[in-house]
């Protein structure tokens, strides 16, 4: 099965400053910027920014 390059593979780190990453896919017609999330950082103990590394 091939990768489609509309849905790449992105990295998310924690704004936080911890270690945390997410590792999710995006699609690029729908989200040309940089993805902005909120999930949990277990090291922060609560729900933080996390944004896409490139």
């Amino acid at each position: 099965m091939a990768r489609s390059t509309t849905r790449p593979v992105v990295k998310l780190r924690s704004t936080a400053g911890t270690s945390v990453t997410y590792v999710t896919r995006k699609n690029r017609l729908n989200d040309p910027d940089r993805l902005v999330l909120r999930k949990y950082d277990p090291k922060a103990g609560g729900h933080v920014l996390f944004r896409e590394e490139r």
